[in-house]
């Protein structure tokens, strides 16, 4: 599906989605528990991925239109009947691979071609640090993966700046283990918000985790226990980076973005950085409201060392600000659905922005800049679709963006928000 958007203002009041990053914690989490129920999840491609891998390892999911009941599998993971195809979803492979190395025998996890394109072979290495057996299929270190267990713990030795999830997979795996998992980082941890993320999640689900000097560790024998048997997802600020970008660039009256509170969330660094640009902005933190206009923005350099799924989105801003804006920190950003450096950068050209891209950087030359309608590419990618849709809202003419579909995979409802707040979008 392709879609057109044309320049136009934006108003009124609108909530965030639920958090995908929550939302697939909060669903495996309750497959390792008895069972809890999941209220304001977000469902989508990439979260329903997880919950089938739930499935394929005897847990029952049920979906209605606000929550998602889980009944677990607690914390014994049966070897799945079948290839576990995690679609798209990178944090879906990374997150039950660990739990496939739970399992008395083999699992196979794959998913399609751009997934089995990531790096995968440290989860993998740590599975074997852990006395696992885990291989890719084509000796590549990416998806086929063929994953034996059981492991009973012990300490393991990864590097921290290829993904995060690495990390989060072996946390939510070792607390059920008998003796627990002690994880030592070799490098660097880039996205670290993300792993305060799954503590933060699993704190609510009962089980403990703590950071040490090189790295962290979870104590084994514990118990997935959700308090009362529930769990709420919050707000995604990933996908509400993309409104607030909105608002800054085209909303004449301000445009209010609910449900966003704060949270263990690297990507609420959205707000500090429209602040930074100059950005009309309050964020009302007890009300969970921000409100956001049109602003004169200027540019500023960024490190997403932490907060890389903010590139898409801060280089559409620097496009409209003055001056350079200069994102660094950002190699790993690469290794997503697609490298959305090299995406960003060649689809931001078309729509008349000059940018300098780097293994390590891309810096958006606004002031050389001027914003004009064009075709562009999608990449099969919800965050370059989801950023190059909002430059159209500012953009001279015309901005046709090719496979909107994929959307979906974390953002269902965005281009109806975005036709509901005003925005001239035609499918």
């Amino acid at each position: 599906m392709d879609v057109t958007i044309s320049r136009s203002p934006v108003s009124g009041r609108v909530r965030a989605p639920p958090s995908k990053s929550y939302t697939h914690r909060a669903i495996l989490a309750a497959g390792y528990a008895n069972g809890a129920t999941i209220h304001r999840p977000l469902v989508s491609a990439d979260t329903r991925a997880t919950m089938r891998a739930v499935e394929r390892y005897g847990g029952a999911v049920d979906v209605d239109e606000s929550s998602v009941t889980v009944a677990g599998f607690d914390g014994r993971p049966s070897v799945p009947a079948d290839v576990i195809d995690c679609g798209n979803s990178g944090t879906t492979t990374r997150l039950i691979t660990g739990t496939a190395a739970l399992a008395d025998g083999l699992t196979v996890v794959t998913g399609d071609r751009s997934l089995r394109s990531r790096p995968q072979g440290p989860l993998l290495d740590a599975i074997e640090q852990l006395g696992g057996r885990a291989e890719s299929t084509r000796n590549n270190g990416q998806a086929p993966l063929v994953i034996r267990g059981p492991i009973e713990g012990g300490t393991v030795s990864i590097p921290g700046d290829v993904s995060s999830q690495y990390v989060t997979a072996l946390l939510m795996a070792g607390a059920v283990t008998a003796e627990g998992v002690t994880i030592g980082l070799e490098t660097e941890l880039k996205s670290a918000p993300y792993v305060a993320i799954t503590q933060e999640l699993l704190e609510a689900f009962g089980v403990e985790t703590e950071r040490t000097e090189t790295g962290f560790a979870v104590p084994g024998g514990q118990t997935y226990r959700p308090g009362e048997g529930e769990y709420t997802v919050p707000g995604d600020f990933s996908s509400a980076s993309y409104l607030l970008a909105a608002g800054a660039l085209a909303a004449e009256e301000s445009l209010v973005v609910e449900g966003v509170f704060p949270s263990a969330q690297g990507d609420a660094a959205i707000v500090e950085i429209l602040e930074r640009m100059g950005a009309d902005i309050d964020w009302d933190r007890d009300g969970g409201r921000i409100s956001v206009s049109r602003s004169a923005l200027t540019g500023i350099e960024v490190d997403v060392g932490d907060t890389p799924d903010l590139l898409p989105t801060i280089g559409v801003l620097g496009a409209a600000a003055t001056g350079e804006t200069r994102i660094v920190n950002c190699e790993h950003v690469r290794y997503k659905e697609t490298d959305r450096v090299a995406a960003m950068a060649t689809e931001l050209e078309k729509l008349g922005v000059r940018v300098t891209e780097e293994r390590d950087a891309l810096t958006i030359h606004g002031g050389d800049s001027e914003l004009r309608g064009a075709r562009v590419a999608g990449y099969d990618d919800h965050r370059v679709i989801m950023a190059l849709s909002i430059a159209g809202l500012l953009a001279g003419g015309e901005t046709t963006v090719e496979g909107a579909e994929h959307v979906d995979v974390s953002f269902p409802g965005f281009f109806d928000v975005l036709d509901g707040i005003g925005a001239d979008v035609r499918r």
